[in-house]
């Protein structure tokens, strides 16, 4: 028997979501890693703002890119999941260190950043793969976890400069790197996959078609796409809107540490919002929670323009309920396809989700410096709040189907 891929008795399924979710942080610290040394590199590259979105931008490209690859080849459905991440991981690594070794401008550095992207769509949608064969009941929680460990993991880099690890920017590259690699070793001697994997499927070129013609699984779709509208435009620049703000308020005595710290810790919330609304909608409902994150994030993307330059309390107050509610929802959506889809392919349907999902994520960090030059921060993040309305219109129209009585054990 092929031990790889056949259940394994061994390890608690608390255990193999510690190391997933372990190796799944370590690894996204490469997301945002050149987006947080911005500030140095425009002095050392001379870079504008349509550059720094570039750096972000590249790697949600080459993001889909990959996902898009995998789902047309079922490869998260065909392949070990466990030597998929794993492999991903070295990859993004060396791509990542390559920036401070070898770049000395964008022409360089944004197809890197492309490639840690590509490198990252075989971590992300794996993971969750593996997750969905040992978690049945308590799917929702379990999922939660690993969308936090995202969420951590994507705020790392911010947290590392102030820290003094970039007291040059080439070391925060570097340390990202070898936390990836760490998060690779984690995924190829840790993981093992549960006993709800599904087998090996054979490749089947209409898997697609079948996902896309599935009313559920689009609708659930449809809640995810316009999460994804606000989610990673937040995520990219808020640490910028943070450090204008607080130099706006002529009363606060902050600094652009100051201004990391906070940026990580609104990131770094989404993984303690993520976790507890994967428990509730284990309990109360999947479709119920991501409306309900949906409206408090909406409500955010509007409110965080009137506190441009305001208090420095309110708006980290402000920004941290933002950063719960903004990410709280995303599991939810992921575990609705795990529950809605063919079990055979289920890898590839949430592969699907994310690549378009992440496509729709570089037009709004594209747009958004392009909102701030016309209107200025108070208001460049309300045209994000169509992102959560078209998704709780989505959710609200699941609900109402006779097949959401698959998701949550029938609670919706």
């Amino acid at each position: 028997m092929n031990t790889a891929l056949s259940p394994s008795g061994s390890g608690n399924r608390y255990q193999q979501l510690a190391l997933l979710a372990t190796a799944e942080l370590f690894t996204m610290a490469l997301w945002f890693s050149a987006s947080a040394v911005v500030p140095e590199l425009r002095d050392a590259w001379g870079l504008t703002n349509s550059d720094a979105a570039w750096l972000t931008m590249s790697v949600q490209i080459g993001f889909v890119t990959g996902a898009f690859i995998s789902a047309a080849l079922t490869l998260s459905d065909v392949w070990d999941p466990r030597r998929l991440i794993a492999g991903s991981a070295v990859l993004g690594a060396t791509a990542t260190a390559a920036i401070p070794a070898f770049a000395d401008g964008m022409a360089l550095a944004v197809p890197l950043r492309f490639v840690t992207g590509l490198a990252l769509a075989g971590v992300y949608p794996p993971g969750m793969k593996i997750m969905a064969g040992w978690f049945r009941d308590g799917r929702g929680m379990a999922m939660g976890v690993m969308i936090g460990a995202l969420a951590i993991g994507s705020a790392t880099p911010h947290v590392l400069r102030p820290l003094g690890v970039a007291g040059s920017w080439q070391m925060l590259l570097y340390a990202a790197a070898v936390l990836a690699l760490i998060g690779a070793t984690i995924a190829r001697l840790g993981l093992r996959t549960g006993p709800h994997q599904t087998p090996a499927a054979a490749f089947d070129p209409r898997a697609v078609r079948r996902i896309l013609g599935d009313r559920a699984t689009m609708l659930a779709n449809g809640g995810y796409f316009g999460h994804m509208w606000e989610l990673y435009a937040v995520w990219t620049w808020v640490p910028t809107f943070l450090a204008a703000s607080f130099a706006a308020d002529q009363s606060a005595a902050t600094t652009q540490e100051t201004a990391s710290y906070l940026a990580f810790l609104t990131i770094a919330i989404g993984g303690l919002g993520s976790t507890a609304a994967g428990v509730l909608a284990d309990r109360i409902g999947r479709t119920l929670i991501t409306i309900v994150s949906m409206i408090v994030s909406g409500a955010c993307c509007i409110m965080i323009g009137f506190l441009f330059g305001g208090p420095t309390w309110l708006v980290v107050v402000v920004c941290l309920i933002w950063g719960f509610a903004v990410v709280a929802d995303s599991a939810q959506f992921s575990t609705c396809i795990s529950e809605l889809g063919e079990p055979e392919y289920v890898g590839t349907a949430l592969t699907l989700q994310t690549a378009v999902g992440f496509l729709i994520t570089v037009v709004t960090i594209r747009l958004l410096p392009v909102w701030e030059s016309a209107w200025g921060w108070e208001w460049a993040f309300a045209p994000l709040v169509i992102g959560p309305a078209v998704g709780t219109w989505s959710m609200f129209a699941l609900r109402r189907r006779p097949e959401s009585r698959r998701i949550a054990g029938g609670r919706r």
